[in-house]
């Protein structure tokens, strides 16, 4: 559990230094000229780092699926080579969707305004400035929406229909309470996540305002990120605790 969390960490440290800055300078300059392939780097980084986090949480979930439902089995089904293999199909997923829209994104043409009323660089506000074609671009985000936010969502939530299913099997009351102690982080975590990243990238454009596009992107490029050390620290503290405890006696 504890690698997965460490990668989890170092993708949102990495996430919030690509568009939190970005969002300050906003908050202090009304209108901020982006050189374009300062724009297609943004985009790069947006499209490789949060997927990224989708696989990795559906890898997570996939752990703790592991060590409730298959406890005997756990070392394993989640040895070295799996973890290693878990994360590196994670990273050559987001790599590629990344490649994909940022490829597309720089070879779309801008005839008329190019002013963007967004605190960051992301596809559909860029679409929609495009005088170009963009069947390509809208093509690409509806197939990786689902490749890598739709379907990890889906194994997600079936990994823990089958983790709860097994907690409630659990006689002792005490046994449910620290079951859910030590995975409940995670699945306020990936609502939390999924939620926002449903409604801001899988929704389409025309489903959005200005400002409610705006206000999304701040809860999921920031609220996740900000929360994740608050809801795992305190949710994994009091296992630890008992584990400190039974050591000593």
């Amino acid at each position: 559990m504890y690698f997965f969390l460490a990668n989890l960490s170092l993708l949102d440290t990495a996430y919030i230094s690509t568009t939190v800055p970005q969002i300050l300078v906003h908050l202090l300059a009304p209108v901020w000229v982006m050189p374009r392939h300062a724009c297609l780097t943004q985009i790069f980084f947006l499209h490789f780092l949060a997927p990224w986090e989708c696989c990795l949480h559906t890898a997570t979930a996939y752990d703790h699926y592991a060590a409730i439902c298959q406890p005997l089995r756990y070392l394993v089904l989640m040895g070295q080579r799996t973890r290693t293999g878990l994360a590196s199909i994670s990273c050559l997923l987001a790599l590629t969707s990344a490649l994909t829209h940022t490829i597309l994104a720089a070879i779309l043409k801008f005839c008329g305004p190019r002013l963007i009323t967004h605190f960051s660089c992301d596809l559909p506000p860029l679409l929609k400035l495009s005088c170009s074609t963009t069947w390509a671009n809208e093509l690409a985000l509806l197939f990786f929406s689902f490749l890598v936010a739709l379907a990890p969502c889906a194994l997600v939530v079936s990994s823990y229909i089958h983790v709860v299913a097994a907690v409630f099997r659990i006689h002792s009351a005490e046994g449910r309470r620290k079951a859910f102690s030590t995975r409940g982080a995670h699945i306020i975590m990936v609502c939390i996540f999924y939620i926002t990243s449903v409604l801001h990238c899988i929704l389409p454009s025309s489903a959005h305002s200005g400002l409610r596009d705006r206000v999304l992107s701040v809860l999921y490029v920031g609220l996740a990120p900000m929360l994740n050390p608050i809801v795992y620290g305190t949710c994994e503290t009091r296992p630890h605790s008992s584990a400190v405890r039974l050591a000593h006696t």
